[in-house]
Parts: structure tokens; C-alpha cells; sequence
């Protein structure tokens, strides 16, 4: 910004420091581009900040519900258990199904 308006810009400090309030929303007003091109770079910064803060947002939701996944997922001790189950369960309806034939 003081490259391209040096007139509202004129330190590298003041173009930094309106970055910074633009980015993260605060815009107090006291630093605001005049010149078109200003006002472009301006336009692109909040865009380019948002899509940041966003991108950022969805890593850290990623990372949490990965966690969570992983945690809640059963183990391979757990998936044989339920396995060993089932057959037993089928090897009883086998047996009671041969004492009824057999009575």
C-alpha cells in the first residue's frame, strides 16, 4: 500500500498497520486507501484474508474431527470380539435347531 498510495500510506508501518486491521476485520477507519489501485490492493487483501482465516478454520476442523473418528472407530480387537459372537450365535441356532428336529 505505500507503494501504491503513498499520499494515505506514506511509512511502511502505516501500510502494515492497515493491513493487519483489514485482515482481521477491525477497520478502525483511520487508514483508508484514495486512489484506485489502492483501493484494488485493498479489496484483494480482504479477500486473500478471509480465504486465509478460512483455510485455517477447516484445518483445525479437520484435525478435531479426525481425532474423533479415530477415537470412536472400533479396534480390531473389538471387530474380531463381535466376529466370534456371530458365530457363536449361529452355532446355537444350529443346535437348537437340531434338538427341535430331534424331538
Amino acid at each position: 500500500m505505500t507503494v501504491v498510495d503513498r499520499k494515505t500510506f506514506p511509512t511502511l508501518g502505516a501500510g502494515l498497520w492497515w493491513a493487519v486491521q483489514t485482515v482481521t476485520t477491525v477497520g478502525y477507519g483511520d487508514h483508508v486507501p484514495e486512489s484506485v489501485a489502492g483501493q484494488l490492493i485493498a479489496a484483494l487483501v480482504m479477500l486473500f484474508g478471509i480465504g486465509f482465516l478460512t483455510v485455517i478454520t477447516a484445518a483445525i476442523t479437520s484435525t478435531f474431527v479426525a481425532r474423533a473418528r479415530r477415537e470412536l472407530a472400533p479396534s480390531d480387537a473389538e471387530n474380531r470380539a463381535t466376529e466370534q459372537l456371530r458365530q457363536i450365535d449361529r452355532r446355537l441356532e444350529r443346535i437348537e435347531a437340531a434338538l427341535t428336529d430331534s424331538s
